[in-house]
């Protein structure tokens, strides 16, 4: 579904993705790990086209990105940002349903589909008149979540989703997110430094390093991988090749 061959982008002296190539099949959940700062978030950002890459192609199943138009292309991915970015001057159903509501969808029939988001998310019918302001931290990444999800999109993004959440929310988060990629049989990445992230809703890991991919394989891999950058990531040691390399 997703192709990646080449992929380079610098910001003036510091290479940020070093040649990357990457591909995430359609259907398939992979999580990117690595340190802040590595270069995770600006991968995101270069396959969606917010930040263009100085060299190599991104293909969205098998089409050339930089060829499509660009409402149609965007139209295909769902995001749930790190801090959730909901809008607060609007209440959560009109947040969850906001890509409806644009495409001019009549609001009641825009309304019923936001409920029914946030019903699989497990928030109840009254939090839709709610304003962000009025939610739990918890529940404002699930109404978040809600909106990445109302529109069935073929892609779904998570920028660190348990961010700032206790390790019992957490927990939902991840088998949420496990539970709506399963039921749209949509493609995810998830990037995230939150190890039980990985093992909840990854099919496939890849680690990323000094601008490159430095592992990638299957989740059952991932405890015996033999890779040092691995072995130091997962486990927090202080000492190794990533550190020698910072």
């Amino acid at each position: 579904m997703i192709e990646l061959r080449g992929l380079r982008k610098s910001f003036g002296p510091n290479t940020v993705l070093d040649g990357i190539d990457l591909d995430v099949a359609r259907g398939k959940s992979l999580v990117v790990i690595g340190g802040s700062g590595t270069g995770k978030s600006v991968l995101l950002k270069c396959i969606l086209g917010l930040v263009a890459p100085d060299a190599g192609t991104i293909r969205l199943g098998g089409q050339d990105v930089t060829r499509l138009p660009r409402d149609a292309f965007l139209s295909r991915f769902g995001m749930l940002f790190q801090g959730g970015a909901l809008f607060d001057s609007l209440p959560v159903w009109q947040n969850v349903a906001f890509r409806h509501l644009k495409a001019r969808m009549p609001r009641a029939e825009a309304r019923a589909r936001a409920i029914d988001a946030l019903a699989r998310v497990g928030l109840p019918e009254r939090t839709a008149d709610l304003y962000p302001a009025e939610l739990s931290g918890g529940m404002q990444k699930r109404a978040a979540l809600a909106r990445a999800i109302a529109a069935s999109p073929e892609v779904v993004f998570f920028d660190e989703p348990t961010a700032g959440l206790d390790p019992i929310m957490a927990g939902v988060i991840n088998r949420l997110i496990r539970e709506a990629v399963t039921d749209l049989g949509a493609t995810a990445v998830t990037i995230t430094h939150d190890m039980t992230t990985v093992h909840t809703v990854a099919d496939r890991v890849a680690l990323l390093h000094g601008g490159k991919l430095r592992w990638m394989g299957p989740t059952a891999d991932l405890d015996h991988s033999g890779d040092p950058f691995v072995e130091q990531f997962i486990h927090g040691r202080p000492d190794g090749p990533i550190a020698t390399l910072r």
